[in-house]
């Protein structure tokens, strides 16, 4: 049972207010007397009685990803239904983070079943495990989304604020990646400038370093990056299973700058699918990541 307490929302909130609110709390923040970041993490959970599926915007999200048109909620749409509900515990007054400026790390997802696109989905979402990381502080966003009492959907995401610890910087950075070899590349993507605006228009996150370079640089941003769940569609399109169960994960290591082209590889095994991606041009590695399909139950014996 969980030890957080619950809060119900009326409905989903639109991610624009959302962040229009989280600008807000950075203007305040840099204002004398601002709120200071930092302290715990609020003992709350968000939940929302019913995550809505539009046929429409289902259909445009699986074109946009290249991903069969089918009567199947693909995993990373079943995020983006709950995604401003976890912003919602994000922006909150008690939360110990500003959420603008943070950097997407990972997502560790446990899609447990089919889930049809009429099924009535419930979610609750919180925030925990608040801990260091080299470059700044680290959380995970947690998401469980039921249809009824039933849990078809877990999804963890990992989030970084730069530059703010929860004790001591620390002196020395630790846990450098080992050097990146790209393998055998079987496919390319082109991805345009207004790739981050195509992603924004079919699930509503207008987070401002996807879309224009001027937003992104007055961010932190060189130019507008790619959602990092949009290169997770795309991986998916290509490698989950339909009609099943499975686990996913992806860990991002360096943004994609639009427009740009991304190799990939996909490496098929016993075991389930990995991939990864790169820039074509610089070598440098963007993100790997894994589907593995979840064990099937005993059949009955006679």
């Amino acid at each position: 049972m969980s030890a957080h307490q619950r809060v119900v929302l009326d409905a989903a909130p639109s991610l624009g207010s959302l962040y229009a609110r989280a600008a807000g709390a950075r203007v305040r923040a840099l204002l004398p007397g601002g709120k200071p970041v930092g302290g715990p993490l609020p003992a709350i959970e968000h939940h929302l009685e019913s995550l809505e599926v539009d046929a429409a915007r289902l259909v445009d999200y699986q074109r946009l990803m290249g991903d069969t048109v089918r009567d199947e909620l693909p995993s990373v749409f079943v995020h983006g239904l709950a995604f401003p509900l976890a912003m919602s515990v994000m922006v909150r007054e008690d939360f110990p983070l500003p959420l603008l400026g943070m950097v997407h790390l990972a997502n560790k997802v446990a899609h447990l079943r089919p889930i049809s696109p009429t099924a009535r989905l419930n979610a609750t979402a919180r925030a925990e495990n608040l801990r260091g990381h080299r470059a700044g502080t680290q959380l995970d966003l947690v998401v469980e989304v039921h249809e009824g009492a039933e849990p078809v959907w877990r999804g963890v995401s990992t989030y970084l604020a730069r530059g703010i610890w929860p004790g001591s910087r620390p002196s020395v950075a630790t846990g450098a990646h080992e050097p990146f070899a790209a393998p055998g590349r079987t496919a390319s993507w082109r991805l345009a400038g207004d790739t981050g605006r195509a992603y924004a228009a079919v699930m509503g996150d207008y987070n401002p370093i996807h879309l224009s370079a001027a937003s992104a640089r007055a961010l932190g941003m060189k130019r507008a990056i790619a959602h990092g769940m949009y290169l997770a569609g795309r991986a998916l399109a290509g490698a989950a299973p339909h009609g099943a169960g499975y686990d996913w994960e992806i860990e991002f290591a360096t943004p994609v700058y639009l427009p740009s082209t991304v190799d990939v590889a996909f490496r098929v095994d016993e075991g389930g699918t990995t991939f990864s991606g790169w820039g074509a041009r610089s070598g440098k590695p963007h993100f790997t990541g894994s589907v593995t399909g979840l064990p099937q139950a005993p059949a009955a014996q006679p």
